[in-house]
């Protein structure tokens, strides 16, 4: 992979504009998140980290802006339309490397010459926590059913309704981040099935840290949104929960697999492209089933980043406030850990599943499965200068953790484009 660094010293350019596009340290009054306001504290020097912050994870909650809006009327086809010099030199980085990398990548840097680039793009791959985007879909979706015609009380609801984790939110390795705004305190644990928070801390939950048990509960609140509809907002726990306990098992499957893939349809984002089919914690599995299974290719993923940019995922109020959620302000990992992203503001959602069979000798651990050894990663990025793209990326490499891999040509695409 060290060939990346020196194959990624292509011709290329990038384009100067005048906005800068941020996100939210500053976010805590409008959400109620309570990690945010621990960053802001860090950023303001009143509380000392041991890990700064990287300057691309300090922007402000109302500089964030959706990239594509002016072209919203533009079919997604027509951005997903190759430019050969620009495939030429992205096709260059992975020369030797096998079918195990597809790639899609889009520069929207200069909106009069958007670029676009594509390996393997149709290639279907087990999703991991990047599925967890359809569940944000999904969220925002039926929020926009209950409310039609009032973003103010899509917030207040997420800001303001509580939820306990109960089983679904159990089991799973990822902790998440507990602080205490009295004490200035912060505990990283487990999910535990007795924890509340509101809706919008289960969503930074589950995309910030990516707690599989705070995806599963974001899922189940969604399907209870679909449930209940506009009955939801007063929705007890107690009613929600005979809900699950009296209703048969196959519906409650169908229901759930259609409020995360309904949506993705709606976009254009075909069952082969993109879709979910089981929940993310075992705990769910107590009440709903798998359907379908589960996958994601680059092109399935590239469309929804090139709509979400546009303002068409759900609606242009519901597009931004996804996009803040992926925002990243906690440990960059993976392709986002690029050194050549560092001062850059970036999108980021990353998923991984291994599979590991030890009969046979073969070298198997960690995020380095010999059966099978899923690694994606799906990212807009925003540098200081405004050279603006998207990528996504899926991997298969067994027997070796791609994350350098990612890591690598991070630095390589981003190389390519801004040079």
């Amino acid at each position: 992979m060290k060939k990346l660094l020196i194959l990624g010293v292509l011709i290329s350019s990038c384009f100067a504009f005048t906005t800068l596009l941020y996100y939210p340290i500053d976010g805590y009054e409008q959400t109620g998140i309570k990690r945010l306001l621990r960053l802001e504290l860090i950023k303001n020097g009143e509380l000392k980290e041991a890990t700064p912050l990287p300057e691309g994870a300090k922007k402000s909650w109302s500089d964030i802006k959706l990239n594509l809006t002016s072209k919203a009327s533009d079919s997604v086809g027509s951005f997903l339309q190759v430019d050969e010099d620009f495939q030429k030199e992205i096709s260059g980085l992975f020369r030797g490397l096998d079918k195990s990398y597809s790639l899609t990548v889009l520069d929207i840097s200069d909106l009069d010459s958007i670029r676009y680039a594509k390996r393997n793009e149709t290639a279907g791959y087990q999703p991991g926590s990047v599925g967890k985007l359809a569940v944000l879909n999904a969220l925002f979706t039926q929020l926009a059913k209950i409310y039609p015609d009032s973003w103010e009380s899509r917030t207040s609801l997420l800001k303001s309704k509580t939820v306990k984790a109960g089983v679904w939110g159990l089991t799973d390795e990822h902790t998440i981040p507990i602080y205490n705004v009295e004490k200035k305190t912060l505990v990283k644990r487990q999910v535990v099935a007795s924890d509340v928070f509101s809706l919008y801390e289960w969503a930074d939950h589950m995309l910030s840290v990516s707690n599989n048990g705070a995806a599963s509960i974001v899922w189940r609140e969604a399907l209870l949104m679909a449930a209940f509809g506009k009955e939801y907002p007063e929705l007890t726990e107690e009613k929600a929960s005979a809900y699950f306990k009296t209703t048969p098992k196959k519906e409650l499957t169908d229901l759930a697999n259609d409020v995360v893939n309904l949506p993705l349809r709606d976009l254009g984002i075909t069952h082969e492209e993109w879709r979910l089919g089981s929940f993310f914690t075992g705990g769910a599995n107590t009440y709903v089933g798998d359907k379908g299974g589960s996958t994601g290719t680059p092109i399935g993923l590239m469309k929804f980043l090139v709509q979400l940019e546009q303002g068409k995922v759900v609606d242009e109020n519901s597009s931004l406030e996804m996009k803040r959620l992926m925002y990243m302000t906690d440990r960059r990992i993976r392709y986002a850990q690029s050194p050549a992203l560092k001062d850059a503001a970036v999108y980021f959602k990353s998923g991984s599943l291994y599979k590991c069979d030890r009969s046979n000798g073969q070298v198997c651990g960690k995020y380095m499965g010999n059966v099978s050894n899923f690694m994606n990663s799906v990212i807009i990025v925003e540098h200081p200068d405004n050279c603006t793209y998207m990528v996504v990326l899926m991997t298969n490499v067994l027997r070796k953790n791609s994350a350098s891999d990612h890591m690598y040509l991070a630095s390589a695409i981003d190389k390519v484009i801004k040079k």
